[in-house]
C-alpha cells in the first residue's frame, strides 16, 4: 500500500495521508514531480510510457514523473523517481526546481537537470518506461500536435527549455536575450 502526504492550499503538510488509487479529499493536495534532463546539445530526454500503464498509456512525456510518497520531500521524490524509472542516481545539487504548478488537487514541481547520458546505458523500469530518446522542442511540439505526447501546454514545454540555461525569467544581467 502506497501512501501520499496531503497538503493544504498553502502547501503546508497536514497530518493526513491518502492511499494510492483513492480520490484526493476536497480541499487537499498531493505532491507530484516531473524531472527534465537536458543534454549539452539542448535536447530533452523524453520517455514513452508502457502501453499497459493506466493513464496516458503508450504516450511520450518528459524524462521522469511520479508522486511524492508519505514522508518524502519533493526533492527526495525527484531523486527516487529518476533512479527507479531510468536507473540514474542523482545528487540533490544536480536538480533545480524551476516551476511549481498548482491544480485543483496537486502541487506539481518541475525540476531540470543538465546531464549528458548515453541512453544505451540506462536501466528502464519495465513496469513504467517502454523507451527513451532525446528530442528538441519542435519535435515535442509536433508530438503534442499528433497526440503522441502527453498534452502539456506548449508554453510549459517552452518555459522548461528556456529555464534549462537561465536562472530566472528575465533580468538585466541576462545576456542571452536582447535588451531595449
Amino acid at each position: 500500500m502506497e501512501l501520499f502526504d496531503l497538503y493544504d492550499s498553502e502547501r503546508n503538510k497536514t497530518d493526513k495521508t491518502m492511499e494510492r488509487g483513492t480520490p484526493i479529499p476536497k480541499g487537499y493536495y498531493r505532491a507530484v514531480v516531473h524531472i527534465c534532463i537536458f543534454g549539452s546539445d539542448g535536447k530533452m530526454l523524453i520517455q514513452q510510457r508502457q502501453p499497459f500503464k493506466h493513464g496516458w498509456s503508450g504516450m511520450w512525456d518528459v524524462t521522469v514523473g511520479g508522486s511524492s510518497i508519505a514522508g518524502e520531500t519533493s526533492l527526495d521524490a525527484a531523486i527516487r523517481e529518476v533512479g527507479e524509472e531510468i536507473g540514474v542516481q542523482l545528487a540533490p545539487d544536480e536538480l533545480r526546481r524551476v516551476i511549481t504548478l498548482q491544480t485543483d488537487e496537486v502541487f506539481d514541481d518541475f525540476y531540470i537537470v543538465q546531464k549528458d547520458l548515453n541512453i544505451q546505458n540506462l536501466t528502464l523500469q519495465e513496469t513504467e518506461v517502454a523507451e527513451v530518446k532525446w528530442a528538441d522542442m519542435s519535435e515535442i511540439f509536433s508530438m503534442i500536435d499528433e497526440k503522441k505526447f502527453i498534452p502539456h501546454h506548449k508554453a510549459i514545454i517552452e518555459l522548461l527549455f528556456f529555464r534549462r540555461d537561465h536562472e530566472g525569467d528575465f533580468t538585466a544581467d541576462d545576456t542571452s536575450v536582447p535588451h531595449k
